[in-house]
Parts: structure tokens; sequence; C-alpha cells
């Protein structure tokens, strides 16, 4: 089976800061990193660097040719990127020296992605072929129709949170990704298992896979739960690691990997990624997940 991710490419400009800019506040950055991310992009390599082939479909707008670049380096197929007149979409990252992050995304030429596109790109592939979507481009609403007319296996990583999402019908997904305040956006619950639980009555026939931060994930299909375990990292720069496990996750399922081996190995690809500057740059190859693993 074919992965195809349906993604959108920042152009990430990452500040050093002692804290998070509060209202009416002028701070200075110990540094400035310009790198390659957006959960398109940053998925698409992890799926790459997990040993799995994937097709990367999206708009590279003015600015974006380096993203291209990376991730043909990386192992993605390009082929399907569209051009487009609008700015190459970027974020304004601030991380502080424990490695917590502060995001602004501008969706730029992400926004652009049209219907016409989204059909013409989707008719390449056929029913238990996976679809990868995220919500930072347009028309989503659009893509998860047209996913499930050709059948194909929907993993929505519902974030950022917005309303539209909020409003879309999640049934006829294959897996549903979602952090903890996502799921309780999504469940209208206030308590986190609570919601996890809410969605899993909702949406009987999709997966849920909810990541807990430091207290590792859990996923639920087919009436089988699965736990996994956080690896211990010193935290560098998070941003990019909840792609990581996502793309690796996806990767080794369509590999053939058992649920249980996926969230394993997705586990450590964060653990490293998160001890390393930057996004895309930060996501380790699957062999040196593995010997992490002493697999």
């Amino acid at each position: 089976m074919r992965i195809v991710n349906f993604g959108s490419m920042n152009l990430d400009h990452v500040y050093a800061v002692d804290h998070f800019v509060r209202g009416g506040e002028t701070i200075l950055s110990g540094d400035l990193t310009d790198c390659a991310g957006g959960k398109g992009l940053n998925q698409s390599v992890a799926v790459a660097r997990s040993g799995a082939a994937i097709c990367h479909a999206g708009m590279l707008g003015v600015g974006g040719e380096p993203l291209r670049a990376l991730l043909d380096e990386a192992g993605v197929d390009t082929s399907l990127l569209q051009p487009c007149a609008a700015p190459q979409g970027h974020t304004v990252i601030q991380v502080t020296p424990d490695g917590q992050n502060s995001i602004i995304v501008f969706g730029g030429s992400n926004r652009e992605v049209t219907p016409a596109y989204m059909d013409e790109t989707l008719a390449r592939f056929r029913a238990g072929d996976y679809l990868m979507l995220q919500n930072e481009v347009s028309n989503l609403p659009y893509a998860l129709k047209a996913a499930k007319k050709w059948g194909l296996r929907i993993v929505l990583n519902a974030s950022p949170i917005n309303d539209e999402l909020l409003g879309l019908d999640l049934h006829g997904l294959e897996w549903l990704v979602v952090n903890e305040l996502e799921c309780m956006a999504l469940a209208g619950v206030q308590e986190v298992f609570e919601a996890y639980e809410a969605l899993k009555v909702r949406y009987p026939e999709v997966g849920i896979l909810l990541t807990l931060g430091g207290d590792g994930s859990i996923s639920w299909k087919d009436g089988e739960e699965v736990r996994q375990q956080v690896y211990p990292a010193q935290a560098v720069d998070t941003t990019g690691a909840g792609d990581t496990f996502v793309g690796y996750f996806v990767g080794s399922l369509a590999q053939g990997l058992s649920r249980k081996e996926a969230m394993d190995l997705a586990s450590m690809a964060a653990s490293i990624a998160v001890s390393r500057p930057g996004a895309a740059p930060s996501i380790p190859a699957v062999s040196e997940v593995r010997a992490r693993l002493g697999k």
C-alpha cells in the first residue's frame, strides 16, 4: 500500500528566548535558526525516515524551494507538489531554555490548496492506500469527503484545532490522532481520559491515538487498547516531536508492523527528536531508532 500526505510546508523561524513574550512586552532573542517545518512536511520526513515510501502533496509557494530540496533529500516523492504565487507558509517559534515552544503559523501557500487539485491528486491512489491529513491546509472538509469516496485509509492529525475542525463528521477515519487539549476540545469534555472514552463511543469504528506528553501515548482500535511509555530525553526543542511520532506510527503500520511495534518505534523516534534543535532536521533515521531500542 502507498502513503500520500496532503500537508503543510513551512519555513520555520526559531528564536531562542528566556521566556515566552507576554502582552505588551519586548524581549531579546539570543539566537535565530531558520529551518524547514510544517506539520505536513515534518510527518512526511518522519514517514520516509521510518523506512516507508511516501508522496507529499501540497502547494509550493514563493521562497519554498528549500523545502522541496529537504523532502527530496529525505527520500520523499515530491512529484505531486504544485507551485503557486502565494508566499510560502512560515512560522515564528519561540523556544525556551527547557525546550518548550510557542508557535505562530502563517498559512500562506498552504491555504491555496483547491478541491480540483485534491481530486487530481487523490485519483492517483486507490482503495486501501493511506492518506495523511492535518489542519494546516485549506479545504480539509473536502479532502475528507473525497478520500472517503476513493476508499483511502485516512489518518487525521486533528491539529491545530479550530471551529471548522470541531464541526467535522469524523466517521470513516482509519485513525484520529489527538493530544490532550485536542482530545478534550473534540469531545467537549474537560478531563482528558473522559474525553478519550467519549470519542471511543462517538466514533466506534475509528482508531483513536492519544498522545500524552511525558505520560506516553494510548491507542484504541477494534476493541483493543495499547499503551506506550515515553522514552526519557533531555529536551532541547520539542517542536515537531508530535509530528515525528505520527509519521513513524503511520510509516510503521504501512510496513506491516503491529500497532504496539509502531507505537514503540514512534515513541523512541520522538524522544530522539526532542533532544535536537529544529523540527524536520531533528527526525532520526530508523536505523538509529532501532539501535536505541536494541532491536
